[in-house]
């Protein structure tokens, strides 16, 4: 059975609340995230199908744009092929494509959603899960596209693939934090949508998606390396591509400041919920 929240009350905002939350609401999320995977696709003819064809156009658009009109290559390794040139290029168009897809849809999540919140008794912090959710079921289709072409390319797949769910675990929750925050800001101030639009673009230039870090001058990659996107590309990049282990230690810090954002965010959620149904 569902948790049923009033959303004009004060709900609590500590972890223990967001896991009880979570795992008492847990066939809630699921059904949910179903029906927004495959409403996204209803009425269409391929369906589901278009979840795989839209990772590999958009692989086959950028990698035409960069390893044959820039003619770029990655790092050193001048000689490496356009076949994996486009892998490495897949990597972090993945991350990225995780972080933008859930957080430029968060700021509308209340509106779009209005029913519950004004109509019904409904767990609102769900929405944002159940948002995120959605994001990562295309992302895992991709990561199993980029794992497919690994394997015909190379006839192999490094064993440090075992450390794919560690690496992005953080990002994760980074995510989910910075989405109910945003899902929260954005009923009471509706350009808020707009404007993460233009950040997370940003985002996608100022994040080594397209280019190694050692191309970017070394004054200036610090700043590349305070992206939150930075990081866990590189290091997606160096489990499923270059068969190296993750950084432990950049992990570690990685996963506290992303615990805290999530925890930041929750609460700013729940402290802020009871006045959605006034504004909308």
């Amino acid at each position: 059975m569902s948790q049923i929240i009033n959303p004009h009350s004060h709900p609590p905002a500590s972890l223990k609340a967001l896991f009880s939350s979570l795992i008492k609401n847990r066939q809630l999320v699921y059904q949910m995230t179903k029906r927004e995977v495959i409403g996204r696709y209803k009425g269409s003819v391929m369906g589901l199908t278009w979840s795989f064809f839209n990772p590999i156009l958009m692989l086959v658009i950028y990698t035409f744009v960069f390893s044959v009109v820039f003619k770029s290559r990655w790092g050193s390794a001048g000689s490496n092929s356009k076949a994996e040139f486009a892998l490495i290029l897949f990597v972090g168009m993945i991350v990225f494509g995780l972080f933008s897809e859930a957080i430029n849809r968060a700021p509308g999540l209340m509106l779009v959603n209005s029913n519950y919140v004004k109509k019904v008794v409904f767990p609102l912090e769900i929405l944002p899960v159940i948002n995120f959710g959605a994001a990562l079921f295309h992302s895992l289709v991709g990561f199993g596209v980029l794992i497919l072409g690994f394997l015909l390319i190379n006839g192999f797949i490094n064993w440090t693939i075992i450390f794919l769910p560690i690496v992005l675990f953080p990002l994760m929750l980074l995510i989910m934090g910075i989405s109910w925050f945003i899902a929260s800001i954005g009923v009471f101030v509706r350009d808020v949508g707009q404007t993460v639009n233009i950040l997370t673009t940003l985002l996608m230039f100022l994040s080594p998606v397209f280019y190694p870090i050692t191309a970017v001058p070394s004054e200036f990659q610090i700043w590349i390396m305070l992206n939150p996107l930075s990081f866990i590309i590189e290091q997606a990049r160096a489990v499923l591509i270059f068969g190296e282990p993750p950084s432990w230690i950049g992990l570690g810090a990685y996963t506290l400041i992303a615990i805290s954002v999530m925890l930041l965010g929750f609460a700013w959620f729940q402290k802020t919920r009871k006045g959605f149904a006034d504004v909308i």
